[in-house]
């Protein structure tokens, strides 16, 4: 079992609604990352920027961007996660695909849809809460609003890691940087964040600010305009907090519907 966990967070600008120049530019940042690293961390709907119109692109782009997220795992002997707008039986889902490195492929979709920018009448919402055993850690993928809801964050006794892809504009960008360390000091958890750059076609600024903070809080890395961040994460160093304080023993408990 892996104790340490290499990551590398890509924060970038993104061509609007153009999934094969999107594929293309990752494809050449991802080809620089160190083969040492186990988990490569792309943003929410990292082909097409954060659209309400899926439909201006053609629906077999999203089957085309998950056989490369297969071919560069398999390449690179690294897992990649993201998400894309993906359409599956008529209907669009912002859906978030957990690529191994032997190409086997779990996904869930975006559990709250953004409402305030119309995403709830353009795709589906999920209602899987998927935890991903990688390397000896347990990841909780999650996507960009879902961060304002900490029930469905809710620790169980079940991960090691949230992990949060995002479209955070720059207008709210506190409540992306203080939500994040939240979530890490109530689930004693690592929470990592990825976030994007750059301007979209409807005028919204994202201004990166994607970060990893320990179970406690502490600040592991942060960036505003670093393309690729690295980091790494220890199990050992999770477990030891978890032990040490035993915070979540006196947590309540409850069930969770979707």
């Amino acid at each position: 079992m892996a104790s340490e966990l290499k990551v590398a967070l890509i924060q970038t600008t993104l061509q609007w609604e153009n999934p094969k120049e999107n594929r293309k530019m990752f494809s050449e940042k991802i080809s620089t990352i160190p083969s040492e690293t186990d988990l490569i961390i792309l943003p929410e709907m990292f082909t097409t920027g954060f659209t309400m119109t899926p439909e201006a692109v053609n629906y077999e782009e999203g089957e085309s961007t998950v056989q490369w997220m297969k071919e560069m795992a398999i390449d690179q002997n690294m897992a990649l996660v993201g998400s894309i707008a993906f359409k599956t039986n008529d209907k669009f889902t912002n859906r978030l695909f957990f690529v191994h490195p032997d190409g086997s492929i779990q996904s869930c979709d975006k559990k709250h849809t953004f409402t305030f920018a119309g995403e709830d009448k353009v795709y589906d919402s999920g209602n899987e809460r998927l935890v991903i055993s990688f390397r000896g850690f347990r990841i909780y993928p999650l996507i960009c609003y879902d961060l304002r809801f900490p029930v469905w964050a809710r620790y169980q006794g079940d991960y090691d890691v949230l992990l949060y892809v995002a479209n955070w504009p720059e207008p709210r960008i506190e409540a992306w940087d203080t939500l994040l360390k939240a979530r890490a000091i109530e689930n004693m958890s690592y929470c990592i964040g990825v976030n994007r750059l750059g301007d979209d076609a409807n005028k919204h600024r994202y201004p990166g600010h994607s970060a990893i903070y320990d179970p406690l809080g502490k600040e592991i890395v942060f960036s505003r305009n670093n393309e690729i961040i690295f980091a790494s994460l220890s199990l050992q160093h999770l477990n030891n907090l978890r032990e040490q304080f035993k915070f979540l023993e006196d947590r309540d408990h409850f069930n969770l519907e979707p």
